[in-house]
């Protein structure tokens, strides 16, 4: 049942597609970084390239993104009418604001970047100051990258234990509704064997009464004979 709910869930299905084209923007944003903290000037090709692939990746994750806000708005206010848990649209609203979150703080770095505008430095002192900074910016953003996914893996697993709780309590619903309906039964059994055995009780004793009329009908019928022998005995004595 779980299964079929998911199908016909629109949201879950944007979900999904969420959650795996935020998978592939993730790697694309961190080689981005690295690149960033590679290159010589901010004319290089391959970071232009990287970029570019992550703006185009970032646009269609926010298209899908705002479907599931507009999703999680309308469902909001009364979740009962679209057959949804108030628990169900917390975690829904929650997952929303954690990947815009993400995808702001994607778009956040590349637009500081953009703006502190790039390219190289005849410094060396702050070219290695501007690569640990980047280094660092890396770090930061692979460690919150991997408390993402834990998040993320806990919520998946909160659900999958909501889902077998829910398939528990089903299948002792189930229990319960065959158990009674057994009763029923056997109840039903009960009553159609004495209904059956009062019907042969009263077919038996149908029986005797019309073999008795029977009986009465020819006794009756010679006596009418007899009487009218009689009667044709007289006249003719009588004639």
């Amino acid at each position: 049942m779980m299964s079929s709910t998911n199908e016909e869930d629109p949201f879950l299905q944007v979900q999904q597609d969420v959650l795996s084209q935020l998978s592939s923007a993730r790697p694309l944003f961190a080689s981005y970084l690295r690149i960033r903290s590679l290159a010589s000037a901010a004319s290089s090709p391959e970071l232009a390239s990287a970029r570019a692939d992550l703006e185009a990746a970032l646009s269609a994750l926010a298209e899908d993104l705002s479907d599931l806000v507009a999703s999680v708005a309308a469902v909001e206010s009364s979740p009962a009418a679209y057959g949804l848990s108030a628990e169900e649209v917390a975690r829904r609203k929650r997952l929303v604001q954690e990947v815009g979150g993400e995808v702001d703080d994607m778009r956040e770095e590349l637009q500081r970047k953009l703006a502190a505008g790039g390219g190289g430095t005849s410094d060396p002192a702050m070219a290695r100051g501007g690569e640990q900074e980047e280094e660092d910016s890396y770090a930061e953003f692979e460690q919150q990258q991997q408390l993402e996914m834990m998040r993320d893996q806990d919520q998946h697993l909160d659900g999958v234990f909501q889902t077998v709780g829910n398939l528990r309590r089903q299948a002792d619903d189930m229990g319960r509704e065959l158990e009674e309906q057994h009763e029923m039964l056997e109840v039903v059994d009960g009553v159609a064997d004495r209904v059956g055995g009062r019907l042969q009780n009263g077919m038996s004793k149908l029986q005797t009464v019309i073999r008795r009329n029977e009986d009465r009908y020819s006794s009756c019928c010679i006596a009418v004979l007899i009487f009218v022998l009689i009667l044709l005995l007289v006249l003719l004595l009588i004639l």
